[in-house]
């Protein structure tokens, strides 16, 4: 009695597994969507660092054929991520609201009509087995009198000092108690009868309740296979045409690589079959000279970069005409090659000096694709930016060392584990300080207390208070 208790918590069991199904379809279909992301990001990142990078020619185009292949797989991940979501995950949801309705006082209507059917089919027979409990014990408690009666005439005949009449009453008393045996025992035997007769029907009614209860589950376990089965095919990649074309095309891309066109193509851009800029007779030109005396010297040394001056009149001195470069000390400014020219305005006076390192680009190449070379075979007047006469004043602009950035300690949100060998790892609640602000890819440079220093993503982080 009571046992189907088990078979109706199945329901709600049912429930709850729909909900754990659900679950588990959201978490799979988040992973793809941070790794569709973390492709992207990759393959945007890469890409700029090998165009901007010393490699050319069909080989590069193949090395970029790696981040054509990432962002295509990313946008295949992303579409799993909606099929989980939209289709898998929508199509458990409504299926989990038709199957199991709720009740206005807890529980599901399904549950009650299964636990209502079992308790009414098993109510007859719960009272036929509740008499024979009674019955049962009804005659043993009689066999345990008259056992103890017969026990104590026994000893009174042994008993000289009782007399006849106390003797009589302990004989009338067995002869009761085997009465009473007699009548309990047979009360017991019916009723034990008559539960044996309800039996089968009992079993009946419980079956065909417990087969509704059957029916229901296998509905369950169906749709569960069936969903999985969905599930199978969004994830399964390998039978996606879109897929296999990517890594084809992929396999075209570098086996198109050709270092003898790759050679052929720098001897005629960067080599002796480039177009040669003979010098030719120029007639000197006071403007010509102007200009050149304001125009940027693209100039390495010492990986210094001047990124802006602040100019004022006590602070600009006038340079030695006679020097061919200007000397300017190497911990004043650190940062990557510019094209920036702080003496094209005559009229910018509000600009000072900044500092900018981009540790990606440091860390994968030494110089950009692009950068002018140095052409110092010459010492003339011309070759000396700061010739020009407009330049006034005592003192050199650049003897000023550049402010460092203003470090702030931060304490880590997420577990973060680096990708590169130049981004930093850390676990939620680690303490490090921020070195440097976000950058535009949305990157802050950082030290560990362990002295490590490297990037990790700034919304990862939040200022210590």
């Amino acid at each position: 009695v009571g046992n189907y208790k088990r078979t109706v918590k199945r329901i709600d069991d049912g429930h709850r597994l729909c909900n754990d199904l659900m679950n588990c379809i959201h978490e799979r279909a988040r992973i793809e969507k941070v790794y569709a992301q973390q492709l992207t990001e990759w393959a945007k990142r890469w890409k700029q660092l090998v165009e901007k990078g010393p490699q050319y020619g069909t080989v590069e185009r193949a090395w970029c054929a790696f981040m054509s292949e990432a962002e295509k797989v990313s946008e295949l991940h992303l579409e799993v991520k909606g099929s989980l979501m939209n289709e898998d995950f929508e199509k458990i949801k409504n299926w989990q609201k038709e199957a199991f309705h709720k009740q206005m006082m807890g529980g599901f209507k399904e549950t009650k009509e299964a636990e209502d059917g079992f308790r009414k089919a098993q109510k007859p027979w719960a009272k036929k087995l509740k008499e024979v409990e009674a019955a049962k014990k009804a005659y043993h408690a009689a066999c345990k009198e008259e056992k103890l009666a017969i026990s104590r005439e026994t000893n009174s005949k042994a008993d000289p000092a009782l007399n006849p009449e106390q003797l009589k009453k302990l004989q009338d008393k067995v002869e009761r108690s085997k009465q009473d045996v007699l009548k309990t025992k047979e009360k017991y035997e019916k009723s034990l009868k008559e539960l044996d007769n309800a039996t089968p029907q009992y079993m009946e009614n419980m079956e065909q309740v417990f087969e509704q209860c059957q029916q229901f589950e296998e509905k369950r376990l169906r749709f569960f296979r069936e969903v999985l089965l969905e599930v199978q095919k969004h994830l399964d990649l390998s039978n996606v045409a879109s897929y296999k074309n990517i890594y084809r095309e992929l396999e075209q891309n570098i086996k198109t690589a050709d270092a003898v066109e790759d050679l052929r193509w720098f001897r005629a851009n960067q080599g002796p079959g480039m177009s040669m800029n003979w010098p030719q007779f120029e007639e000197w030109s006071a403007d010509l000279n102007r200009t050149l005396s304001r125009r940027e010297k693209k100039k390495a040394s010492d990986g210094v970069t001047l990124t802006g001056i602040n100019q004022t009149g006590d602070q600009v001195s006038q340079p030695n005409k006679h020097s061919s470069s200007l000397s300017v000390q190497s911990n004043t400014v650190q940062s990557v090659q510019s094209s920036y020219n702080p003496f094209e305005d005559e009229e910018d006076t509000g600009s000072t000096v900044s500092e900018k390192e981009d540790n990606k680009i440091k860390n994968v190449s030494s110089y950009e694709k692009n950068q002018s070379y140095p052409t110092d075979w010459s010492d003339e007047e011309s070759n000396n930016p700061f010739s020009s006469t407009d330049a006034n004043g005592d003192t050199n602009p650049f003897d000023e060392d550049a402010s460092p950035a203003m470090e702030v300690r931060v304490r880590a949100l997420y577990d973060y584990e680096g990708q590169e060998q130049d981004e930093l790892s850390f676990k939620a609640g680690d303490e490090l300080t921020k070195m440097e602000n976000e950058d535009e890819q949305g990157w802050c440079k950082g030290r560990l207390d362990n002295g490590q220093v490297g990037l990790y993503p700034a919304n990862y982080v939040e200022p210590i208070q």
